[in-house]
């Protein structure tokens, strides 16, 4: 049973006890919020891409009917096998230019990282270490 005595100058073993156990809270806590951050990162990345994909297919439904217009008024002016030539080449070069678009933006994509977790990881380290050196 505790005394007056023992309430008022614990020690250092409990102390010690005591500083492990927040130590690995805050590392359960830092662990936990990693894994919501990444979980709500990819889930938003999933919503994305999937209205993504209905917009592309939305887009491709248009532009066939785009091109087949561009096609069908050439067509009235010229041969039909140049028309529909000419408006390949269009396509063509729409496709490139958009690859390359699409290039430097996956290339500037970063890694769904935890980078509030990791963050706040390093900054309890270093007032770990500030604190334990002084």
């Amino acid at each position: 049973m505790p005394t007056h005595e023992t309430e008022t100058n614990p020690g250092v073993g409990p102390a010690a006890k005591q500083v492990a156990e927040h130590a690995s809270s805050l590392a359960r806590l830092e662990l936990e919020l990693a894994a919501l951050e990444v979980k709500k990162k990819v889930a938003a990345l999933g919503i994305g891409i999937g209205l993504g994909v209905g917009a592309l297919l939305f887009i491709v439904f248009g532009l066939w009917f785009v091109f087949a217009t561009i096609a069908a008024g050439l067509a009235t002016a010229m041969d039909t096998w140049l028309a529909l030539l000419i408006t390949t080449g269009i396509l063509f070069a729409l496709a490139a230019g958009l690859g390359i678009f699409a290039r430097g933006m996956i290339s500037k994509a970063t890694p769904p990282l935890p980078e509030q977790a990791i963050e706040e990881a390093r900054r309890t380290t270093e007032a770990l270490k500030h604190n334990g050196s002084s």
